[in-house]
């Protein structure tokens, strides 16, 4: 979102990041404005606590906790949103597709507001399981029953979520939600996967569109020992910054490292100190590591499957390796496994010995670089941050006939039109 933010301020629009305020100072710090919501009802801290909890669980566990606190952040942001734009005179929304309220809100205010992906894309049809399993993509009617299964009970286990929107609807006369709510805006939906990794979707929608990564180049630097590069085949391993705290995955991938020739590069995330940490081998650790940089550079990457990591890796021609741990990670993880850029080690299977097995397969195998590197080419023929920013001025603008390719070769020449009007964007 905050790169998203940036090329749209770059264009001439005010932005405002309109969140929780334990997130103010990273927005800040990226030079973009903040407005605070649920001041009178949020406990500042929350997140971090939060955060600290996702870090020690998996599996559905995991989703049970997410639901309790977005129950929060949307009552937070149900109750104090609509006043804060219309006082600010905002134009536009910018909602997460995974932030039911933002769509509610936008409705009761008549507001155009559109849809960003930064997680997986939400499809939910009978045939494309849900975003939380690993199960790979398979039209067939026993397939297409397990997955109604499956949304059956995420509809239960989101029911928290949904009370707080229909309360709210309820007030503001709009007609009632049912099951799990996304934020999906009938003028642009916008993802941040190629289209080529994604499961087949036979009902897009035309406003749908898959931009590839949103990035900016990174305006904080980050020190990193490159000096220490032995020059063997390197693989980088990060957990991110949510799961980074979990020990024995890193002492796993390490064990399965150990007698291979290659150089490990471990990156805990902030979550452990790399000094206290005794692991097999010889890995380095380091607690943040340029990601671009270093994935630049490797030869595989093994991830919990967090899409960020995953097109960094795609973006670069990097096959992966997966040990999804929650949310959206084994949808992740299957589809890597989908368009053979990779592999994917369920947790539940998760060995020394079958991890290194799998290790050595994606590393000797020439079809996983094959197939990663045409993702590369589909990321780079996607339009990322910029063609996400160009979609986002067009809807707003109201031209929303959307031809294949949107007309995004013509987009130069429509630029100093769109500048001039200058919408103000939220961005939630």
């Amino acid at each position: 979102m905050i790169a998203l933010a940036q090329e749209l301020r770059s264009r001439g629009h005010r932005i405002t990041f309109l969140q929780v305020p334990d997130l103010e100072p990273k927005v800040r710090s990226e030079g973009l404005d903040f407005s605070p919501i649920g001041m009178s009802m949020y406990q500042p801290g929350s997140l971090a606590e939060t955060l600290k909890q996702l870090s020690q669980l998996s599996g559905l566990d995991s989703l049970r906790c997410s639901v309790d606190f977005c129950q929060q952040v949307t009552a937070a942001f149900c109750q104090d949103a609509p006043a804060a734009l219309e006082a600010h005179g905002i134009e536009a929304l910018l909602v997460d597709q995974l932030e039911p309220a933002g769509e509610t809100v936008a409705e009761f205010l008549n507001i155009p507001f559109i849809s960003v992906c930064c997680a997986q894309a939400i499809h939910r049809q009978a045939d494309i399981p849900p975003f939380f399993t690993a199960w790979t993509y398979q039209n067939t009617w026993w397939a297409r029953m397990r997955n109604r299964v499956a949304y059956h009970l995420l509809d239960r286990n989101s029911k928290a979520i949904t009370a707080v929107l229909n309360h709210y609807r309820q007030q503001w006369q709009l007609p009632p939600k049912q099951g799990f709510s996304l934020s999906c805006s009938p003028l642009a939906q916008i993802s941040q996967q190629p289209a080529a990794f994604d499961f087949p979707c036979s009902t897009l929608p035309a406003a749908f569109h898959y931009t590839g990564p949103l990035r900016q180049p990174s305006s904080q630097s980050v020190s990193f020992p490159f000096e220490r590069l032995s020059g063997q085949p390197l693989i980088y391993a990060s957990l991110g910054t949510l799961q980074g705290s979990k020990q024995e995955l890193f002492h796993c991938i390490a064990a399965a490292c150990d007698g291979l020739d290659v150089q490990l590069v471990l990156s805990y995330g902030g979550q452990i100190n790399p000094a206290a940490s005794e692991l097999p081998g010889t890995p380095l650790v380091v607690d943040y590591a340029p990601q671009l940089e270093v994935i630049a550079r490797a030869s595989l990457t093994i991830t919990h499957g967090g899409l960020n990591t995953v097109l960094d890796s795609l973006s670069h021609g990097v096959p992966l390796v997966a040990i999804p741990i929650t949310y959206e990670q084994p949808g992740n993880a299957a589809r890597i496994k989908w368009t053979g850029v990779g592999e994917m080690v369920p947790l539940n299977r998760l060995s020394i010995p079958s991890l290194r097995s799998t290790i050595q397969r994606v590393l000797s195998e020439d079809a996983y670089v094959t197939n990663a590197l045409a993702l590369q080419q589909s990321i780079c023929q996607s339009g990322g941050v910029n063609r996400a920013a160009w979609l986002v001025e067009q809807a707003v603008a109201g031209r929303c006939s959307w031809a294949p390719q949107d007309s995004y070769a013509n987009a130069d020449a429509m630029r100093t039109e769109t500048i001039a009007s200058s919408p103000q964007f939220r961005s939630r």
